[in-house]
């Protein structure tokens, strides 16, 4: 089969991965529409039980999306009124809006800067009796530091419950991302790494208590049809997504190898830009990449803003990952009673310096000189 290589350049590139795997997909869809199982059945089953080998063994429950998969982990824990969540500031608004839904309180905490992930020793001084559950976020595909929110949510009895929407197939001292705390949620959005063609997500953990728990949630609260246990959410994948979801995840690892060697390429190509610095990969976590995110060093936005708009003009896409920290949405900003914060100068320079760049499966090594190249020019002038 001949394959479309694009000369244009996207941030990411759907159409080109899915000609790789066409053949794959659509036997995979047909024999959904042929079986007419939409809902549930052995597609679904099948692959809960292959990504929880891939994941190391851990228990999986498809849900309709990542969002959702926030809210029935918060749930099973009993996460309400009255009750704080600790999770970073600097995030997609997902993770806190899921707090938010059960009436608890987002608490914000600042990120590391060289990760962007929670800052751990924050996460000790935020720490109050209120505290029902920590919610750290694998961002732009690399693990937040496991081993000290462990350690620390342990020592106080707090739950913990890791965001790896951005990183499915990253590793932290060896371990799967989302299979360190008492819940993991997974996000199948189609951008992400292991992508389904609309809304899916995932729940999983260790404890098969808490999975069932989880389950009884996502299915209106009921485990027998008609007799329902408990108030709950309808929240499912269907059989359609799990199965392009299979044939996806048996390419992951070719996947975050691609990831991996654009980010090598970008690096490389980046060494003698001395205005930019380069993500920073923590030796103990192994990155997949979900962003490329450089810095661009000067304080403010202006340089970044400037920086994109000189992408745009010449047809690099570029995306900022996230101007505006959650704490400082209208929806916290204009209610103080709707959150609580701790110090936030890292997250603050992170917004003002962050600039996503094209990161893909499909990315070409012509493609990043280009993007490359484009940075390197805006500075020279």
């Amino acid at each position: 089969m001949d394959i479309h290589i694009p000369t244009d350049i996207y941030m990411v590139d759907l159409h080109s991965q899915y000609l790789r795997i066409k053949e794959e997909i659509d036997i995979a869809i047909q024999e959904v529409i042929d079986s007419s199982m939409f809902i549930r059945g052995p597609v679904l089953s099948a692959f809960e039980s292959e990504l929880s080998a891939e994941l190391g063994g851990v228990g999986v429950l498809g849900v309709a999306n990542g969002t959702d998969a926030l809210q029935i982990a918060l749930m099973a824990l009993g996460v309400g009124p009255g009750d704080e969540v600790i999770t970073p500031s600097f995030t997609f608004v997902a993770t806190a809006e899921a707090v938010g839904l059960l009436g608890a309180t987002p608490v914000f905490a600042d990120i590391d800067p060289h990760t962007f992930s929670i800052d751990a020793e924050q996460i000790q001084a935020l720490i109050t009796g209120e505290t029902k559950a920590i919610v750290p976020v694998h961002l732009f595909g690399q693990c937040a530091d496991m081993s000290a929110i462990m350690d620390i949510a342990e020592s106080h009895g707090i739950p913990v419950i890791e965001d790896a929407a951005q990183a499915v197939g990253a590793r932290f001292e060896g371990r799967t991302a989302g299979s360190m705390g008492d819940f993991g949620t997974l996000s199948f959005f189609p951008t992400k790494n292991l992508a389904c063609f609309g809304d899916g997500g995932a729940v999983v953990s260790h404890d098969p208590d808490l999975l069932d728990r989880a389950r009884l949630i996502a299915n209106h609260g009921s485990m027998k049809k008609y007799h329902n246990e408990i108030i709950g959410i309808n929240s499912r994948l269907d059989a359609m997504q799990a199965a392009i979801l299979r044939v996806k995840l048996k390419h992951l690892q070719e996947y975050s190898d691609a990831r991996r060697l654009a980010a090598d390429r970008y690096d490389e190509l980046f060494s003698d830009v001395s205005e930019i610095t380069c993500p920073v990969r923590d030796e103990r976590s192994t990155h997949v990449f979900h962003q490329y995110t450089i810095r661009v060093i000067g304080g403010d936005s202006k340089r970044r803003d400037a920086l994109q708009q000189f992408l745009k003009q010449r047809e690099v896409p570029s995306f900022v990952y996230y101007p505006v920290p959650l704490h400082l949405l209208p929806i916290y900003k204009d209610d103080p009673t709707s959150c609580r914060t701790g110090t936030m100068d890292e997250t603050s320079r992170a917004t003002n310096e962050v600039l996503s760049l094209p990161m893909h499966t499909e990315l070409t090594h012509a493609q990043q000189v280009k993007v490359v190249d484009t940075c390197r020019a805006f500075f020279n002038e």
